[in-house]
């Protein structure tokens, strides 16, 4: 027992307490009172700003911002701050540390492969990958009918979540049945041409004055471009004509 007191270093003890006492005063006597002089300043609002303008303002004011972390936002585009603590209006100390959280902008998910599934199947595909089923187009395939052959976004892309996705769909062969060509665009005479080329007639003419295209000009047709019809099916066209001339400005 002897030998163990005479090992303790009572020096190097009331070094320990000497530093320790040291201490205790400085932080009683400077860094308290230090804080509880400091002024107090109200937390401005940051939100919707983004990341280095909301630091730049909580500068301003003597604050200190802290970057606490990421969240998915629909409503804020990447980078703009969401929330803040504490928040705005609240009264708090300068140098107080104000944390905040940054938009990472809307989810983004992966389109699917959706060529050669039926359309049941593909519509289920988007809903589980929280997407949309958009436009579909029939158009004649060997494939069976309602088999998806192509789709409006290739495979992989990455698109916001809910985004449409459109899809070319085979109408199965289509015996019989001929496909109504195109003629938008086309003049009256060229329209004649192509659809008697396809077995189609031309049906009611409707015209319809334009002030930028030419006259006979075909600007719509029933019905429309890949739909399947019967031979001889009667196709109306919508046609441009001249603008009549107001009586006035003859006068003139």
């Amino acid at each position: 027992m002897k030998n163990f007191l005479k090992k303790i270093n009572y020096k190097k003890i009331l070094l320990y307490l000497g530093i320790f006492t040291v201490a205790l005063v400085i932080f009683d006597y400077l860094i308290m009172p230090w804080y509880v002089s400091a002024d107090e300043v109200q937390v401005p609002r940051v939100i919707g700003l983004n990341q280095d303008e909301a630091i730049g303002k909580l500068s301003d004011d003597n604050l200190d911002a802290v970057i606490a972390g990421e969240r998915f936002d629909e409503k804020y585009p990447k980078g703009i701050v969401i929330f803040q603590k504490p928040l705005h209006g609240s009264i708090v100390k300068e140098g107080r540390r104000i944390f905040l959280f940054v938009s990472s902008g809307v989810p983004m998910v992966k389109v699917p492969d959706l060529r050669g599934k039926q359309l049941r199947d593909a519509r289920l595909t988007l809903e589980k990958m929280e997407l949309i089923l958009g436009d579909t187009t029939m158009v004649e395939a060997e494939d069976e009918k309602l088999t998806v052959l192509d789709q409006g976004f290739y495979p992989g892309r990455e698109v916001k979540r809910g985004t449409r996705v459109s899809l070319t769909l085979s109408a199965g062969k289509q015996v019989g049945l001929i496909a109504v060509p195109d003629v938008i665009g086309k003049t009256l005479s060229q329209a004649e041409k192509i659809l008697l080329e396809n077995k189609l007639t031309v049906g009611r003419l409707n015209y319809q004055p334009s002030f930028s295209l030419l006259p006979n000009t075909i600007i719509d047709q029933y019905p429309s471009s890949d739909t399947f019809v019967k031979e001889g099916t009667s196709i109306d066209l919508f046609v441009t004509k001249d603008v009549d001339t107001p009586k006035e400005l003859e006068e003139n």
